[in-house]
C-alpha cells in the first residue's frame, strides 16, 4: 500500500512537468526543426539515464529490458509521437496543443477497454467526460496562431501515446522502470536520426533561450516525467494513470496565457476547473481501492493430497490494479 500511495505523487510530479514540454518546445522550435528536437531530447535523455545506471545490478536491468517490444513501443510512442507533436505545435498555438493533449486519459481509456485492461467504472468515465469537456471549452477559443491543421497533427500525436501508455502495463511487469525509460528512449532518438537527417541542417540561431529551453525539456520535460511516470504505472491501471496527463495541459495553457499573450479568459478558467474536477473523478475509485487478502494456504498432507489446493496466484501490481 505504501508504494501503491506514492504512485499518486510521482504521477502528479510526471503530469505537472509534462505541462513544461509545450511552451519548451515552443522556443526550442525556434533553434531545432521537429526532428532535431526531439533527437536531442530523447537521445540526451536516454544518456543521463543510462550513465545514471551503470551499476552492475543497473547494467542487468538495461539488458533485461532490451526486448523487441520495449525497442518497438519507446521507437513509436516517444519517437513518432513527439514529433507529430513538435510539427503540430509549429502549426498552432501553445494553448490549443496543451489543451488537446488532455484528450489523452479518455483515448487511454478506450484503448485500454478495447484491448480488455479496462475496467474503469461510470465514476471515472464521467471525470474522462468532464475533462474533455474542459479541454473543448478551453480550445474554442480563437487566437494565438492556432490552426486546424496544426490541431489535428497534435491529436494524431495523443493517439499514438495514448496506445503507448496501454502497452506499457504489459511490458513493465518484472521489469526496472528507470531501464524500461533508458532503453525506450534509446529507440526513440534513434527512429528520429533519419528524420532529423532528412530536415537538413539546423538554420535556426542557437540563442541562450532556445538553449536553456532545450536544456530544461531534456531534463525537467523528459528525464524526470517519463520516470515517474513508468513507477507511477507499476501500482495502478493506465486509465487511472493517465488521468494525471490532464495536469499537462492545464499547465501548459497558463504557460500559453503568460508567456506566449494565448487567450485566457473567464470560458478558459471554466474549462480548466472542469479538467481538475475530471482527474478528480476518474481516480477516485482507485482512491479508494484496498487491496484484496490472499486466501491462507491450506495445509499439506505427506501425501501431497493437499497439494496446490492454498496455492494462488499473485498477479504483480501494474496487471491486478489495470499505461
Amino acid at each position: 500500500m505504501n508504494s501503491r500511495r506514492l504512485a499518486f505523487p510521482a504521477l502528479i510530479s510526471a503530469g505537472l512537468l509534462w505541462g513544461t514540454t509545450v511552451p519548451l518546445s515552443k522556443l526550442a522550435l525556434a533553434w531545432l526543426p521537429p526532428a532535431w528536437l526531439a533527437l536531442c531530447r530523447f537521445g540526451l535523455a536516454a544518456v543521463i539515464l543510462m550513465l545514471a545506471g551503470r551499476s552492475a545490478r543497473g547494467q542487468k536491468a538495461l539488458r533485461a529490458a532490451m526486448s523487441p517490444a520495449i525497442l518497438a513501443t519507446g521507437a513509436v510512442g516517444y519517437g513518432g509521437s513527439v514529433v507529430l507533436q513538435n510539427i503540430g505545435v509549429q502549426h498552432t498555438s501553445v494553448t490549443h496543443a496543451a489543451l488537446l493533449i488532455g484528450t489523452m486519459p479518455a483515448l487511454v481509456a478506450i484503448i485500454a477497454a478495447l484491448a480488455g485492461h479496462g475496467v474503469a467504472r461510470p465514476a471515472a468515465w464521467a471525470g474522462f467526460a468532464l475533462s474533455l469537456a474542459g479541454v473543448a471549452v478551453v480550445a474554442a477559443g480563437k487566437g494565438g496562431g492556432a490552426t486546424l491543421g496544426g490541431d489535428a497533427i497534435v491529436l494524431a500525436a495523443q493517439v499514438l501515446a495514448a496506445a503507448f501508455v496501454v502497452s506499457q502495463s504489459r511490458l513493465l511487469r518484472g521489469r526496472d522502470p528507470v531501464a524500461v525509460t533508458a532503453v525506450q528512449l534509446m529507440a526513440a532518438a534513434a527512429l528520429t536520426l533519419p528524420l532529423a537527417l532528412a530536415e537538413g541542417t539546423p538554420a535556426g540561431h542557437a540563442g541562450s533561450g532556445a538553449l536553456l529551453a532545450t536544456g530544461l525539456l531534456v531534463l525537467a520535460g523528459t528525464v524526470a516525467p517519463t520516470v515517474l511516470f513508468a513507477y507511477g504505472q507499476t501500482q495502478v491501471r493506465a486509465d487511472v494513470a493517465g488521468a494525471f496527463v490532464n495536469l499537462e495541459p492545464l499547465v501548459g495553457a497558463i504557460a500559453g496565457a503568460v508567456l506566449f499573450a494565448d487567450p485566457l479568459g473567464a470560458a478558459q478558467l471554466a474549462g480548466g476547473a472542469a479538467i481538475l474536477a475530471g482527474i478528480a473523478l476518474s481516480t477516485l475509485q482507485a482512491v479508494r481501492a484496498r487491496p484484496r487478502k490472499a486466501p491462507p494456504a491450506a495445509p499439506r498432507d505427506t501425501a501431497g493430497a493437499g497439494r496446490g489446493n492454498g496455492r494462488y496466484h499473485r498477479v504483480p501490481a501494474a496487471s491486478a490494479s489495470w499505461r
